[in-house]
């Protein structure tokens, strides 16, 4: 027998949280489920030691502000994102204010940009800021340097150790905040379960189907005991499984999910965890993706407040595995391949060769090879320090592109009707003779019936026919040449 409930949300992430508390809030008598693989929520991409664990307010990724071929900057996304994060979403107010250990979800930091001698250095200059009137003045107290000495009181580890010689600049801007989703999704699912919610863990979503009255069933089954079975019965499903939403779509059957392909990308971090070492540095400093790179790819040194303790990190580094979640199954990659996204699943690989040869060279490097790259940022670190983690399971989205519609021809409307052209064309220009008749002295040779020439345009059919006329026998041209007063008839083309 199905449980019936109003809202299922499948998922203990910072997705399923965020619903759950919105929709607690417009409708408190709504019964709802929330349903999570693992024995917690907030374990996956959600967590802060995942790179997506943690969000900051677009101060210091250069991929918010690319540079165009002409030298200018495009800063209009990362506007956007900045404008957007002082108006902190509701849920986030909830939490503070319920839970009153806001201190646990926001942590101040120092974002920078750090550029060497082979990168040019990023500025938004105040000519440009007053020209694209950015509201509130964003920005607006963001610095610039190219003195050593500055940059080592913002970033003291990028500057220790470094060669005098290179050149170092920076942009820097002293307001920054970073939000621990993780606390965050904790926080907000135990006031969910204040306000009557139900919870069930170590649930894996076996089966979806959805009725013909337009309700979804969902057969779920204990990881830990198979035997104890729920199947519940609800109007509204949320799938918040992170990459794990890709398979239950193709469970569900819908046509929404059909031609959907997924290709997981796993990124790895050096870790460190040295409480000397991370007091020294309160920042994240970003820097430019290497040549041929995607710009997923960007490396920057953070520093990761978890659980009351600051760490840093350096990354991200590509890998691969072909489950879509960190605590997935190996075999999500091979059984999510359908007859349905075959072809865009191969068309998009074809298509992206360039980040094929990337990936391949990034999965051979060895661990002193990706070291090799945070000494460009730390040139003093200590090897035996810093541990190589995964933060994070990445799985790209491939569908279907609608086919590119063919152009219609160009008509113009000053053309003649064909058929009319072709009658105008044969009445002045003979037709190709008839070879054949050339060897038969009892009938003279005869020009084939007129059939109308199907041309586009009167001066291009002229030419045609005006070369077929010249390449005629040169017996029949003197023998047998027609009057054109009279190639309407056959029996008026006969030669004398």
């Amino acid at each position: 027998m199905a449980e019936a409930t109003d809202v299922v949300l499948v998922g203990g992430g910072i997705m399923s949280a965020t619903l759950g508390v919105l929709l607690k809030e417009l409708e408190p008598s709504w019964e709802i489920t929330l349903i999570e693989r693992l024995e917690d929520v907030a374990l996956e991409s959600s967590n802060a030691w995942n790179n997506a664990g943690t969000g900051h307010s677009a101060l210091c990724e250069l991929n918010y502000a690319p540079l165009g071929a002409d030298g200018t900057i495009d800063p209009t996304r990362a506007l956007n994102i900045a404008e957007q994060f002082p108006h902190q979403p509701p849920v986030l107010v909830i939490a503070c204010r319920r839970r009153q250990n806001h201190r646990q979800l926001l942590h101040p930091y120092r974002p920078a940009y750090v550029a060497g001698h082979e990168h040019r250095p990023l500025r938004l200059p105040a000519k440009t800021l007053r020209r694209i009137q950015i509201p509130k003045k964003l920005f607006e107290r963001m610095e610039f340097s190219t003195d050593r000495a500055k940059i080592a009181e913002w970033a003291p580890l990028v500057i220790n150790g470094r060669k005098e010689g290179q050149p170092v600049a920076a942009n820097y801007s002293a307001e920054g905040t970073d939000v621990d989703f993780g606390s965050l999704t904790r926080q907000m699912v135990q006031y969910l379960r204040e306000k009557g919610v139900k919870t069930e863990f170590n649930r894996h979503v076996d089966d979806i189907k959805r009725e013909s009255d337009g309700a979804w069933v969902l057969k779920t089954s204990d990881t830990r005991n198979p035997d104890r079975q729920l199947t519940l019965r609800t109007r509204f499903l949320f799938l918040g499984a992170g990459g794990g939403a890709l398979t239950l779509l193709q469970k569900s059957g819908i046509p929404e999910g059909k031609g959907y392909g997924g290709f997981p990308v796993s990124g790895l971090f050096f870790r460190n965890s040295n409480p000397e070492t991370a007091a020294q540095h309160n920042a994240k400093v970003y820097g430019q993706a290497s040549v041929g790179a995607p710009p997923m790819s960007v490396p920057h040194l953070d520093t990761r407040n978890v659980d009351g303790k600051r760490h840093l990190m350096f990354g991200p580094y590509a890998g691969f595995r072909s489950n879509f979640l960190k605590q997935g199954s190996l075999m999500d990659l091979p059984l999510s391949i359908h007859l349905d996204n075959l072809y865009p699943m191969l068309r998009a690989g074809w298509a992206n060769m360039p980040l094929t040869k990337y990936l391949l060279g990034e999965l051979r490097k060895t661990k002193e090879e990706r070291f090799a790259s945070l000494l460009e940022y730390y040139p003093e670190a200590n090897p035996d320090d810093w541990e190589l983690i995964t933060a994070g399971q990445r799985v790209q989205i491939i569908k279907k592109t609608p086919k590119k519609r063919r152009r219609p021809p160009i008509r113009h409307r000053n053309r003649r009707p064909r058929r009319r052209l072709a009658r105008r064309t044969l009445g002045r220009i003979p037709r190709r003779i008839n070879r054949r008749t050339l060897d038969d002295q009892t009938h003279p040779p005869m020009l084939p019936k007129p059939h109308f020439l199907m041309g586009r345009s009167s001066e291009r059919t002229c030419s045609r026919l005006r070369h077929q006329a010249q390449r005629q026998p040169a017996a029949c041209r003197r023998n047998h040449q027609p009057q054109r007063q009279s190639i309407g008839h056959p029996s008026s083309m006969m030669g004398k």
